[in-house]
């Protein structure tokens, strides 16, 4: 009688997982950190990774891989074996970006300073993106395939799962057809785990045959690219600093404003003559409100002691002519102990709010627009100073909605850049209405705890008024205290009609500089 044989043991395969990665740099925890913060202090920054995600899988990661490729100083790429498929495509963009003299001089920049490296991977996402959205890198077919292979890596892990939740079933309990039938269905399981697999292979393989034919292709454009945000953002980190030094607090800005700055600045030109004609304004204007200033503008407010010589009291100057007490003045000189006015400038006093209502009608478009929008923003540099309000109102006709910003927070009067920046760029142009602007600033001044506030308004243009309308203003303006300032650019004599109606002063600017707008700072 031949003996019994064993019962075969079904065996459990053991399948290799998938990477998990979906990154082709190597990067430290200080270095997902930056991004991190960077990414949270840049709304452009999560915009276009959303954006690129449902063009591109795995767009968030390229992002954080081309921020390591510029901000790291030794970069590491991962071996492909450690990469999911689906994002093949992204180390073609990073080969593309590190190759050729473009990427060199972009890490001269970029290397070890997060806003920069962070406003290059913006510009650079923002371009690739665009590429890939008119399909210059690659075709309609090409991004389906890739979406594809990424649902094949999701199968695969799926009935991954599933074969091993199926392992873990106890036999123990179960009957010898329960056993069968759990057998049968691991077999299926393992047939569908294989077949997953293999279609993945052949969707990768495929995957890397069409990118080997787009790989030059890809290449040049990709580095055209990184070409031009090289030679932008040379510019627009310079013109951010320019706008920080300009209109900031004079606190260092955190990099994902600078981010967010050097955005809005690069390759825009009109922000750029703006920012340049704001620093020279800037610059000329508190240097002579400091000149002229400087004892016209104060008021003696108590007695103190110090060693100012223009502000002693005059026995302490009799001194000077006795011969015993000259020494002894000359010792209270050098200690600080001579007796003197205290002054109390008057930008030290509570006044009410500044508001700047703002021409945005088609004519003012051009250097007009620079011009009006430069002195707005000096003087918002001087509410600053004199601890104001200052609100914006820019109008153009009737219809057109009022764009009206709140410049300056009350808790410390600092600027603040986002505001500043929508200011800059809004330009609603059409026609042109005065009583709109004008009445919206007449309720700003109703609310404000200070009387003598300012209305400096902004224009090219004529618009004719209602007698009631100007009457009604008229009014209200000498109840509430405030003053009217006019700026009228670029015309004649004739059309000073309707401003005459309601404005306490004007001035005519025929040549549109910084010298022109001296006088107007003066006012305030």
């Amino acid at each position: 009688m031949s003996p019994k044989r064993a019962k075969k043991t079904a065996t459990k395969r053991v399948f290799q997982a998938l990477p998990e990665n979906t990154f082709w740099i190597d990067s430290d925890a200080y270095d997902r950190r930056v991004y991190g913060h960077l990414r949270s202090e840049s709304p452009s920054l999560r915009a276009l990774e959303e954006h690129g995600s449902t063009f591109l899988p795995h767009f968030g990661s390229l992002l954080q891989d081309i921020f390591c490729l510029l901000f790291k100083a030794n970069v590491i790429f991962y071996p492909a074996n450690e990469v999911l498929s689906s994002a093949l495509l992204n180390e073609k963009f990073l080969q593309a970006i590190g190759q050729g003299s473009q990427y060199e001089f972009l890490r001269e920049q970029t290397l070890l300073n997060d806003a920069r490296a962070g406003l290059s991977t913006l510009l650079l996402g923002e371009r690739l993106l665009a590429q890939i959205r008119e399909e210059k890198l690659l075709s309609r077919r090409d991004l389906r395939d890739l979406w594809n292979i990424q649902k094949q890596e999701e199968l695969v892990n799926q009935k991954r799962e599933e074969y091993e939740n199926a392992e873990t079933i106890p036999e123990e309990n179960l009957s010898e057809d329960g056993k069968k039938a759990l057998d049968k269905a691991r077999e299926r399981m393992t047939g569908e785990v294989q077949g997953a697999e293999a279609l993945l292979r052949h969707k990768t393989t495929q995957l890397k045959e069409d990118l080997k034919q787009i790989d030059a292709k890809a290449t040049n454009r990709v580095q055209a690219e990184a070409i031009k945000v090289a030679q932008e953002l040379e510019d627009a980190t310079e013109e951010a600093e320019t706008w920080g030094s300009t209109l900031g607090t004079g606190e260092k800005s955190p990099p994902g404003q600078k981010l967010e700055l050097g955005r809005r600045l690069a390759g825009n030109e009109k922000l750029k003559k703006l920012a340049r004609m704001v620093g020279r304004m800037k610059f000329h204007s508190l240097a002579l409100r400091k000149k002229v200033f400087e004892r016209s503008s104060e008021e003696v407010l108590e007695v103190e002691r110090g060693d100012s010589i223009h502000r002693l009291l005059p026995h302490e100057m009799l001194t000077l002519h006795h011969p015993v007490l000259r020494k002894d003045f000359y010792r209270r000189f050098l200690d600080q102990e001579l007796i003197q006015y205290s002054l109390r400038g008057v930008e030290e006093k509570g006044k009410g709010p500044m508001i700047v209502c703002l021409d945005g009608s088609s004519s003012m478009a051009g250097d007009k627009e620079i011009w009006s929008k430069a002195v707005t923003l000096t003087l918002l540099e001087i509410a600053r100073k004199q601890r104001r309000l200052f609100r914006s109102i820019c109008f153009s006709s009737a219809e057109t909605p009022l764009q009206v910003v709140e410049m300056n927070s009350r808790a410390r009067y600092e600027t603040e850049m986002d505001k500043v920046m929508d200011l800059a760029e809004y330009f609603p142009g059409g026609g042109t209405d005065f009583e709109k602007p004008l009445t919206e600033a007449l309720e700003c001044l109703k609310k404000s705890q200070f009387k003598k506030g300012d209305i400096v308004f902004i224009t090219d243009g004529e618009c004719q008024v209602s007698p009631e309308w100007a009457e009604e203003f008229r009014r209200k303006k000498e109840r509430l205290g405030f003053s009217l300032f006019s700026i009228l650019i670029d015309v004649g004599s004739s059309s000073l009609g309707t401003l005459k109606e309601f404005s306490d002063r004007i001035t005519t600017i025929k040549q549109l500089s910084g010298d022109e707008a001296k006088d107007i700072f003066l006012k305030f």
